[in-house]
């Protein structure tokens, strides 16, 4: 297995194209849950180009019944980056101010990770964030409500 770059730019340019709308080729999970980690996890395919199609952990989408929980769950999501050995995205947590575009912010509501955002710019080391669900195109990650947060910064992706 060979790791390779992430593509930041890709996944930025995704964002901000997708951000405000639906790409049709995709679920919108707004309806059951959220469509928060579903659009995350589009941003961070554009970005990396390799799914993980690993029956117990992995990370993929082919349609609204055949995808990983961590496609769409912000708390699997999370995991399966920090934890990913195998094929596909890989990252570690970090502190806010190190993270750079494309990575990736979890929130915590105090039971579970509940929310996905993607960096995309930082503003006098504020994040400047894109997400679904309550749709969002650059916001100020400092008016989020939160109890608590997951920075996660991309490593780079395994492929074989």
């Amino acid at each position: 297995m060979i790791i390779v770059d992430y593509n930041r730019i890709a996944t930025v340019n995704y964002s901000k194209e997708w951000a405000l709308k639906r790409n049709p080729n995709y679920f919108n999970f707004n309806s059951i849950g959220g469509d928060c980690t579903n659009f995350a996890s589009q941003c961070i395919y554009a970005g990396s180009g390799i799914m993980n199609y690993s029956r117990n952990n992995g990370w993929y989408y082919n349609s609204i019944n055949d995808r990983a929980p961590a496609w769409t769950s912000a708390e699997y999501f999370r995991r399966f980056l920090l934890t990913n050995n195998s094929v596909g995205p890989f990252g570690i947590e970090t502190a806010l101010y190190d993270l750079e575009i494309g990575d990736i912010i979890s929130l915590y509501n105090g039971n579970e990770y509940y929310h996905s955002l993607v960096v995309v710019d930082m503003s006098h080391d504020v994040p400047l964030v894109c997400a679904h669900t309550d749709d969002s195109y650059m916001r100020r990650f400092d008016t989020y409500y939160y109890e608590s947060f997951s920075p996660i910064h991309i490593i780079g992706v395994r492929k074989n």
